[in-house]
């Protein structure tokens, strides 16, 4: 029988508990300010990331190289057979092409990497499922291809405070920025089916964002079962009115709010709020 571990990377916002409960092994990203580099979630907490943003806007980095075959080294000592990975998007990240590298490098396990083409709690959600499916005891190839299936019906949709924070990273050009920003327009951001960014709708103002942002999930819940994960990084107030919302929906199955990822944040800046769904198993 297929002995088979668990990896994904600290941007899947699943908190220690869910983690320690499903014996996912994580990967730290790297999180850096002038003063020096540290690892997410293992030298600095998110609400630590939070609290210094006023004094600091961090860079953050994909996982190192050493510390995914550290991480593969241990789990072959542990007497697994094979390995699945659950990877941040190919589209923003680098942290898939490195994992390819590395594993080719490891024999002696079978390893498998996993493109979600999602990031945040989309990437947590996918995750979760693999580690459902082992628990079920299915053979590796089989929980493999069911991955792919639920990865594609996994979306996420969020949208921001200010276009300032996208406009430094590059996501969108001075000018849109500054339009946007005069006319108090929102954009709703979602994730293509290459896992890059591209902007589903605009809205004027927050409360009309939040509002548009609903729409694929009643969509979405007319044929089928969703749960469902509300994003935030310091939008404590909006998140609770999503989940209000959401609440008095049909076909809703497990809801919860979830502090967005610091590695997501420094992208998207405070006030970020989002919703993932995935269907309910």
């Amino acid at each position: 029988m297929d002995k088979i571990a668990l990896v994904t990377d600290s941007s899947c916002d699943l908190t220690k508990e869910i983690i320690q409960q499903n014996n996912i092994n994580v990967l730290p990203l790297r999180i850096s300010y002038s003063h020096g580099e540290f690892k997410d979630g293992v030298d600095i907490s998110a609400d630590e990331v939070y609290a210094n943003f006023k004094k600091e806007i961090p860079t953050t980095s994909m996982p190192s190289p050493g510390d995914f075959l550290a991480t593969i080294k241990k789990i072959k000592s542990e007497g697994y057979t094979h390995c699945l990975v659950v990877s941040i998007s190919s589209g923003l990240s680098g942290t898939y092409s490195m994992m390819n590298t590395v594993a080719n490098e490891i024999d002696g396990i079978k390893i498998h990497i996993v493109d979600s083409k999602l990031l945040s709690r989309g990437l947590g959600m996918v995750t979760l499922e693999a580690a459902r499916l082992i628990k079920l005891g299915l053979d590796f190839d089989i929980i493999v291809s069911k991955l792919d299936s639920f990865k594609k019906n996994t979306k996420v949709y969020f949208t921001v405070d200010t276009f300032e924070y996208l406009q430094k990273g590059g996501r969108i050009g001075k000018v849109a920025a500054t339009i946007g920003t005069l006319l108090n327009v929102k954009p709703i951001i979602s994730i293509d089916e290459e896992g890059k960014y591209f902007t589903y709708s605009k809205a004027r103002g927050k409360k009309n964002a939040l509002d548009k942002m609903l729409e694929p999930l009643k969509k979405f819940i007319l044929t089928t079962k969703a749960n469902v994960s509300i994003l935030q990084g310091m939008a404590e107030d909006d998140a609770q009115f999503l989940y209000d919302k959401i609440k008095e929906f049909n076909n809703i199955g497990e809801i919860c709010i979830t502090q967005i990822t610091p590695s997501l944040v420094v992208h998207t800046g405070p006030g970020s709020v989002g919703i993932v769904f995935s269907p309910s198993n």
